[in-house]
């Protein structure tokens, strides 16, 4: 990833430093220049090493540690001060910030305390103005009914992106009961989402990484758990929290969500900056549209990441067309892929993504493109009409008697 930043970390305690260290080596956006032992001494280490941040835990001695904060505010002051510490107390955070430390974070760390602290220091040190992690995404792909092809565009829309040296991506499998990403990769994972979830409170990078299945074409699987029983023991929280980890540590995160809109999809959905809701010309499609979008107006900022994407667009001579699709809605169409059913089939049947079985295919120019699209932030023009104006106008898409 890009604009990855360079760490020196100071903890006399052995046992703390250790476990900062282990965390931090398992980020892609920080580099570990350098780690003391010894207050006194990392003056020096951070003068020898140039890092952009210093990482200060100041529970073994605060009165010293806090001295440290200052005198690196004034020998190098282009090194911003992150300190870290096990008490809560209002004085000792207020001490710390006036010694010049840039963020203050409590143990044990939290990482996506930690993600959100690194992302802001980040933003001043590159002078940008959002607050977004530093080039990772997180794309969730859901369904306005089932068979719309949703898996299959999550699946090859993850391998498009990963086909570019510079990316890192992931794709979890959010359908708890009957995800088949494993089966359109042709894969065998060691490791499922249950298996994360159990270990959700003592996950770190490392761990997490170990638990992924990795495909030829560079992405990286998450699938849902085998037993049915285990969806269970999957909660909102454990996917918020794996999510986190995966945004950190990635620079694309690709979310296949089920039809239930459930709990964990709607985490999914709320930690997502962009949402591709899969749609085809037909009745049944629209009218889940207009009621999923009546529902996403109601939830602040939700509506304004959906971009409706049409799967098998041509399919036959008697759907729907777009313009008509769009004046019911109520919004544009962001992207429509074309209807090649005997290479998808094959795509399928063979646990081979269309970037690897069939490259030179128009629907894999077309899902490429759709991934670069994606990368670039395109925005959808938001639409003036309603969920209810489009849930009036869905009337008139019935045949005439």
């Amino acid at each position: 990833m890009s604009n990855v930043l360079r760490l020196a970390l100071v903890d006399p305690n052995d046992a703390t430093r250790d476990a900062l260290k282990k965390i931090l080596l398992g980020m892609d956006i920080v580099w570990l220049e350098a780690e003391c032992s010894r207050y006194e001494f990392f003056s020096d280490v951070v003068t020898q090493t140039h890092p952009d941040i210093g990482l200060v835990a100041i529970d073994d001695d605060p009165p010293k540690a806090l001295e440290l904060v200052s005198s690196l505010g004034e020998t190098c002051p282009e090194c911003s001060v992150l300190v870290v510490s096990s008490s809560t107390d209002g004085n000792l955070i207020l001490q710390a910030m006036r010694a010049g430390a840039k963020e203050f974070l409590t143990q044990p760390l939290h990482i996506e305390d930690l993600v959100g602290a690194l992302s802001r220091i980040s933003d001043r040190r590159f002078g940008r103005s959002d607050s977004k992690s530093r080039g990772s995404q997180i794309i969730a792909v859901a369904g306005a009914a089932g068979g719309v092809g949703t898996t299959s565009i999550a699946v090859n829309l993850g391998c498009a992106l990963a086909r570019k040296e510079a990316n890192s991506v992931t794709l979890v499998d959010l359908d708890l009961c009957l995800g088949d990403a494993d089966v359109q990769l042709d894969a065998i994972p060691d490791y499922t989402l249950v298996d994360v979830a159990r270990n959700v409170t003592r996950l770190d990078f490392t761990l997490l990484k170990r638990s992924l299945t990795k495909h030829s074409s560079g992405l990286y699987l998450l699938p849902r758990p085998v037993q049915l029983e285990d969806m269970s023991l999957i909660t909102a929280e454990d996917i918020q929290r794996v999510i986190g980890l995966l945004k950190a540590s990635f620079s694309h995160v690709v979310l296949d969500l089920s039809k239930a809109y459930s709990p964990v999809d709607m985490v999914a959905l709320e930690m997502a900056g962009q949402i591709l809701l899969v749609i085809q010309l037909d009745l049944p499609c629209l009218r889940n549209v207009v009621r999923l979008m009546a529902s996403f107006n109601e939830m602040e900022g939700m509506a304004d990441k959906v971009r409706l994407l049409v799967n098998r667009a041509g399919l036959e001579q008697g759907q729907i067309t777009s313009k008509k699709a769009e004046e019911t809605i109520g919004r544009e169409i962001f992207w429509q892929l074309p209807n090649d059913y005997r290479t998808m089939i094959e795509v399928r049947n063979n646990g081979v993504p269309l970037v690897e079985l069939a490259p030179k295919a128009g629907i894999t120019h077309s899902m490429i493109a759709l991934a670069d699209a994606l990368e670039g932030g395109h925005q959808t023009p938001a639409s003036s009409d309603s969920g209810k104006s489009g849930l009036g106008r869905l009337l008139s898409l019935w045949p005439n008697k």
